[in-house]
């Protein structure tokens, strides 16, 4: 076995490992130390002799690490003594096994006393079992500050004394919320970069819809699980025809939507199913606008009526302008441009998303149709020195210069 082998049995067992170090040792930060020596040792065993089992070598060796941290802490010997007495630990480990650790590890990650940019990177860590250095990567950071990031996260679980439970069952829905919302982020940064040379960074997106998987499966009765599940899967059916082969962005209406992938969109539709049991919420909304947008034939057969009525339903349940603009696009298609040049327009005067560039992007193409040519060139020229990502950047300005 090779390094990519010691990566994939990691990135598949990672969650199960550090949740079951974590309850038997009631210290998660040593938990995590643990778990990336026995993924080091791994490497350097594995290619010289292969285990039969290798997520129990990982889960044995991991606990064996972690006993002999706790032996080198003198004032935890008697938890050395339960921990070496322990037989609930051994090499037979069911690979189909997901059990209430991994839902306890999420709402640890996920803890209201992280900042929200530590609860992305331990998450990533931890749950996903993505590297520091990957993560980085992945939002464009340094790999010291993802480094700072996860041990600033682990030192302030600590000093908060957050138990490694569930949270009573009066809060974990409200707790839920904070844990789908870290998912959200790193899928929403996936599909779409915030900055950097490429659009979309599928592998994020992916290990976003593989924690949504997980979380699903763990909260089979939640709908807001499925609704989230059903927007990444929706969203992310559409990746294989939202760029070209260089890496250009090719918008919607130039898509070949032959090259959408179908069985995400299936995927997708089962879970909305699911989530509309007991009415949809905000992420139950959003997938029901991408199932509108994924079962379409064309732009022009999109029933961009129903999209209006949806986010008018998902700016009562969850307003904010980025619905607003969203919901002022949908109009654009379904009643016309004027209408929705009035809605952009009342939202820059209340200055409801300053600094954006979304906000010139819409109203650019809204000015177009208009045949409000040199308005609509200004406004794509500064949507461009607004946006962070080059190869939007690129699309607004190839806009901008064919007005003229």
């Amino acid at each position: 076995m090779d390094a990519a082998d010691v990566e994939a049995v990691w990135r598949i067992e990672s969650a199960r490992i550090v949740a079951a170090l974590t309850r038997f040792t009631g210290d998660f930060g040593l938990a995590e130390d643990a778990a990336q020596e026995a993924v080091a040792e791994a490497l350097v065993s594995w290619p010289v002799t292969s285990p039969a089992s290798p997520a129990g070598w990982l889960m044995a060796t991991a606990r064996r690490r972690a006993i002999d941290a706790i032996r080198r802490r003198t004032v935890l010997r008697d938890r050395y003594a339960l921990l070496a007495a322990d037989p609930v630990v051994d090499e037979d480990i069911d690979p189909d096994r997901i059990d209430d650790d991994v839902l306890a590890l999420m709402f640890v990650s996920c803890h209201p006393v992280l900042s929200p940019e530590a609860r992305v990177a331990l998450t990533l860590r931890v749950v996903g079992g993505l590297s520091t250095e990957q993560i980085a990567r992945a939002f464009l950071v340094p790999v010291p500050t993802v480094q700072a990031r996860i041990t600033r996260a682990k030192k302030t679980i600590a000093a908060a004394g957050v138990p490694f439970e569930l949270p009573p069952a009066g809060e974990r829905r409200e707790r839920l919320g904070g844990v789908l919302s870290v998912i959200y982020v790193i899928f929403t940064e996936g599909s779409t970069a915030t900055s950097g040379d490429r659009l979309l960074s599928p592998s994020v997106a992916y290990e976003a819809i593989r924690l949504a998987r997980t979380l699903a499966a763990l909260q089979p009765d939640e709908p807001e699980v499925h609704g989230l599940l059903a927007l990444c899967e929706l969203t992310a059916a559409r990746f294989p025809a939202r760029t070209g082969p260089d890496g250009t962005p090719i918008l919607l209406e130039d898509q070949d939507r032959r090259r959408w992938d179908f069985s995400a969109v299936h995927r997708g539709l089962a879970a909305l199913t699911k989530a509309s049991a007991r009415g949809l919420g905000p992420y139950g909304l959003q997938a029901a606008i991408a199932a509108a947008h994924a079962t379409a034939p064309s732009v022009e057969a999109t029933d961009w009526d129903r999209i209006v009525v949806l986010y008018e339903a998902l700016g009562r349940v969850a307003p904010s302008p980025v619905v607003e603009l969203n919901r002022a696009v949908a109009v654009a298609m379904a009643s016309g441009p004027a209408q929705a040049l009035d809605m952009v327009d009342e939202l820059i005067a209340r200055d409801r998303l300053p600094g954006s560039h979304l906000v010139p992007t819409v109203r650019g193409e809204l000015l177009t149709r208009l045949g409000r040519l040199p308005e609509a060139r200004a406004e794509l020229e500064l949507a461009a020195r607004l946006c962070a990502n080059e190869r939007e950047r690129s699309v607004l300005l190839r806009k901008a210069a064919a007005l003229g």
